[in-house]
């Protein structure tokens, strides 16, 4: 086109508008809710080239309208046409500025040839008016030309300065900005310092109560013991002495018993008789008084055990102690016990061989007065040895009833003995059962209260180098019981908690491999570790639009985070580990970092074969040295002929959970996704790492205090699955697995939704899909069992 200038302005051609239409497996535009994109079955994307299908074909999007516009302009004092496929047409020059609409064009392209002839016909016949009329339409043309040239320059200048100015203002905007938000930042750390250092001195001094609290109480209970040692001892030695008193006054009896049998035997014989019976039954009397008095004592010390253990429960130290205590003590007891029964015994026999003596003693005194009597009942008449016959008849039958009556009394007193041992035998059995499931119900509320660090620097020097696995396990078994670590104000941040589009997009993974299947009503959903159910949340909204209404499972160890869940997930039904999970239905199952958090083992290769790498101590603090057993049936067939040197690591934790899992698609059907970082491949070195505030941290410095983690071996894992049953959909890195499941579509949603949250939706998406943060190092693994529909995103 033409300035009234003269100056000729090129307007290029404009490309048709283009469109498209998407195949089934394509992702509408549109959000299917608030908060969601869907799975179409078609669509439209305008401006965008033709994305490929499932097959790998391309289905092209039909051209829009085409621009038909029409652009003239003067160039070279003639006038030409450009038609939308390019074509030029020229024309007789007309007035300057002038620009024929869009018919008169059209008219003068159909008849151009014939109006040029006409025009060059009246040109001659008036050549010498139209010389002079063009030189001075030349002249004012040039005039208006230098003006419009003047005027253009001076609005460019002011157009640049007007852009100066405004570049200006908005970088010292920016910069204010940048700095209010520096200063904010500066701030909010400031505040998150002072809150860290309140919250550690707060626990540094209930930690400091509790110790203090335990050491008062252990010195009570020591206290207690030895008062309760002395007055056993006391009452030890009163009982002997009574002991010996009686007997010394059951000899002075017995001797004045024999003085006055000598004056009237058959007298003396008979209170004999009574005070033997009498005697026998106080014994009798005192010995199952003493008994139930050591049974009450008994049951009176085990409940006061009973008492301490639970008390003693809060710490570990204490409750070590106060067995050791109870050990001693029972030993003491037992060593009592078996002092006291050997002395009974001896004192039984004491007095069973003084009344076999005293016995003796009496049947010769009686022989001899019988020798006498029979001496003196020759001499008597025949009635009187009659009298001396049956009395010696009277009297070896009432040493027969005497002889059973004391073995009746000995087997019901053995009987009775029996009965209490077996008594005493079940309620230890039934006490030993109750505390061992005290013990197992009170774990995890126990492993939080315990100090790992000082409890390894009290075990390591008794046993030795532990395991890393070991290390590993308690620590985050602690650590995940005592707290919720995630968030701004925990340790770390997941993915679903970046973004809601990383759940959403989950589900519809599941919804669209959901309707693959049949969409079955009957299924179950699993999330392993699902933390505050943030991924569930967003991935079962997601889904709900196919009507998938799942049983909803959750595979949690913490206390604190099943709180959290109960709240979001009223009917959702807590397991501890796989094995709760019911068999009658397919699975869909989902792991977001779970796996990176389970024990790992690292292996070294030395000069005389692979050793494993522990956790010692060096004076007060832990560090890592080599295992003296050579642990060659750990190593994974491929790192076997490794270079002297090299570390690998191991996990037989996550390779016995995917073993369970491969084996559960196996014979229940359906799939399982794995989201995790580590690499592709299996690697050597070291992957060890330790996270507190969002920083990182040594791993062995903060024992169940730190999150600690390791990169997941997603090749051995695979293995894995295949050997159990199962199939591998496929590996993905994290940042590929989203492009493909439309996430750039899904962000696009929300920000024409809420544009004024546009940058903090931007900065989510780089989060999760950017290669140097979370979109190369994470990877998406997915499985199935045998035969079913593979789920998208693994192209």
């Amino acid at each position: 086109m033409i300035e009234p200038d003269g100056t000729v302005i090129e307007v290029p051609e404009m490309d048709p508008a283009q469109g498209e239409i998407w195949n089934e497996a394509e992702l509408a535009a549109e959000p299917i809710d608030s908060d969601t994109s869907v799975l179409a079955k078609g669509g439209k994307a305008p401006r965008r080239a033709a994305k490929r299908s499932g097959s790998g074909s391309r289905k092209g999007g039909a051209g829009g309208a085409a621009y038909s516009d029409i652009g003239a302009f003067f160039t070279r004092g003639r006038l030409r046409l450009i038609e939308a496929d390019g074509t030029v047409t020229e024309v007789v020059r007309a007035a300057p500025g002038w620009i024929a609409p869009a018919g008169a064009m059209s008219g003068a392209r159909s008849g151009g040839d014939a109006g040029g002839r006409g025009a060059s016909a009246k040109a001659q016949t008036a050549k010498a008016e139209a010389e002079a009329k063009a030189r001075k339409a030349a002249q004012e043309e040039a005039r208006l030309a230098k003006e419009a040239k003047e005027k253009s320059e001076a609005e460019a200048a002011e157009k640049a300065r007007l852009e100066a100015e405004a570049k200006a203002r908005a970088e010292a905007e920016e910069k204010a900005r940048l700095e209010a938000e520096a200063k904010a930042k500066r701030e909010a750390e400031e505040k998150a310092r002072l809150e860290a250092e309140a919250k550690a001195k707060a626990e540094a001094e209930e930690k400091a109560r509790l110790e203090a609290e335990a050491k008062a109480k252990a010195e009570a209970e020591e206290r207690a013991r030895k008062k309760a040692e002395a007055e056993a001892k006391a009452k030890a030695e009163a009982e002997a002495k009574a002991l010996r008193e009686a007997e010394a006054k059951a000899k002075a009896e017995e001797k004045a018993r024999l003085d006055a049998e000598a004056k009237a035997k058959r007298e003396a014989e008979e209170k004999a008789k009574r005070e033997a019976e009498a005697k026998a039954k106080a014994e009798a009397e005192a010995k199952a008084k003493r008994e139930a008095e050591e049974k009450a004592k008994r049951e009176a010390e085990e409940k006061a055990k009973r008492e301490a253990e639970e008390k003693a429960r809060l710490k570990a130290e204490a409750k070590a102690k106060a067995e050791a205590e109870e050990r001693a003590r029972k030993k003491a007891e037992a060593e009592a016990k078996a002092k006291a029964e050997a002395e009974a015994k001896a004192r039984r026999e004491a007095e069973a061989k003084a009344k076999a003596e005293e016995k003796a003693r009496l049947e010769a005194e009686a022989k001899a007065k019988r020798e006498a009597e029979e001496k003196a009942r020759k001499e008597a008449a025949a009635k009187k040895a009659a009298e001396a016959k049956a009395k010696k008849e009277a009297q070896a039958k009432a040493a027969a009833e005497k002889k059973a009556r004391q073995k009746a009394e000995a087997d019901a007193k053995a009987k009775a003995e029996a009965q209490a041992l077996a008594e005493e035998a079940a309620q230890e059995a039934q006490k030993a059962k109750a505390e061992k499931k005290a013990e197992k119900a009170d774990a995890a509320s126990t492993s939080a209260d315990i100090d790992l660090l000082e409890s390894y620097r009290r075990l390591i020097p008794t046993t030795g180098p532990i395991s890393l696995s070991q290390f590993m396990g308690e620590s985050n078994a602690r650590y995940y019981a005592s707290r919720d670590p995630l968030g701004e104000a925990g340790d770390f941040i997941t993915a679903p908690e970046v973004s809601q589009m990383f759940g959403e997009l989950i589900g519809l993974w599941f919804a669209d491999l959901w309707v693959k299947m049949g969409s079955s009503k009957n299924i179950h959903y699993v999330e392993l570790g699902p933390g505050r159910g943030t991924l569930s949340q967003d991935a079962l909204r997601s889904a709900a639009r196919y009507e998938f209404d799942p049983k909803i499972h959750f595979v949690e160890t913490s206390p604190a985070l099943r709180d959290i869940q109960k709240e979001k997930f009223p009917d959702a039904i807590h397991h501890d580990d796989l094995s709760t999970l019911p068999e009658d239905r397919p699975l869909l199952i989902v792991a977001n970092e779970f796996f990176d958090a389970l024990p790992i083992k690292q292996l070294i290769r030395s000069a005389d074969g692979w050793h494993e790498r522990m956790v010692g101590l060096d004076g007060k603090d832990l560090q890592f040295v080599a295992g003296e057993e050579r642990v060659d049936d750990l190593v994974p067939p491929s790192w076997v002929n490794a270079a002297q040197g090299t570390m690998i690591e191991t996990s037989p934790a996550a390779n016995a959970l995917m073993a369970e899992i491969a084996t559960r698609l196996k014979n229940q059907g359906g799939a399982a996704l794995i989201i995790d970082y580590g690499p592709l491949e299996a690697r050597s070195g070291s992957t060890l790492q330790a996270l507190m505030d969002h920083s990182s941290v040594d791993p062995l410095r903060f024992p169940g205090d730190a999150d600690i983690t390791a990169h997941v071996d997603f090749e051995r894992l695979g293995q894995i699955a295949e050997e159990n049953g199962a199939e591998v959909m496929g590996l993905q890195m994290q940042g590929e697995w989203l492009h493909q499941m439309g996430i750039e579509t899904r962000m696009e949603a929300l920000k024409r939704k809420d544009p004024s949250e546009a940058d903090v939706i931007q900065r989510q998406y780089d989060r999760l899909m950017r290669d140097d943060q979370m979109g190369a190092l994470f990877k998406v693994l997915g499985v199935c069992g045998r035969r079913w529909p593979f789920g998208f995103g693994f192209d």
